[in-house]
């Protein structure tokens, strides 16, 4: 069991060995809260003025559904907003390549790979791209970057190749004389 003070020093441990490579990945969301309250005051003033519409003309239980549809597309939107509370995070130093994945939820998962062993595999769709992004090492497959596009994967997929193989060639010393 780990005592802070470990935890302290593992992490200063982590501070002082370089990151060759590290990406933060998040869900990508194209509305921000800003543009989340505008659509919703819209959606809010178009169903109650419908409904109004409606209530004049007597169908009273529409103006009640034109409500309930606001509502549920407000769910909608938070479900989809809670959903953009995960990432995933990948580090490569020298010794060690790291994946922390935290969910919408909050819990956390972390796998860590010598970066040696590690070998980097995709699946490609020939119409779609590259669709899914895999770290193999010692039997284990792990599945990453599944937030990204295929061109952004594509993109990733070249850096973190350009990171295992730098871990690789080692550290480069170069003297002052």
């Amino acid at each position: 069991m780990n005592t802070g003070n470990e935890i302290e020093r593992e992490s200063s441990e982590d501070q002082r060995e370089p990151q060759i490579f590290s990406a933060r990945l998040t869900p990508h969301r194209s509305l921000n809260r800003t543009g989340f309250l505008a659509v919703m005051l819209f959606l809010s003033a178009v169903s109650f003025v419908t409904g109004l519409v409606f209530l004049m003309m007597g169908a009273w239980p529409v103006f009640g559904f034109f409500g309930l549809d606001v509502l549920v597309i407000w769910w909608a939107f938070k479900v989809n907003f809670r959903a953009a509370r995960a990432s995933e995070e990948i580090v490569v130093t020298p010794s060690e390549l790291r994946v922390r994945r935290v969910s919408h939820r909050g819990q956390v998962v972390e796998w860590a790979f010598n970066p040696l062993w590690v070998r980097l595999d995709m699946e490609v769709d020939e119409d779609f791209g590259i669709e899914h992004l895999y770290l193999i090492s010692r039997g284990r497959r792990l599945r990453i970057a599944g937030f990204l596009g295929p061109q952004e994967k594509a993109s990733f997929y070249n850096g973190l190749v350009e990171a295992l193989n730098a871990a690789k060639r080692g550290p480069t010393y170069n003297p002052v004389t």
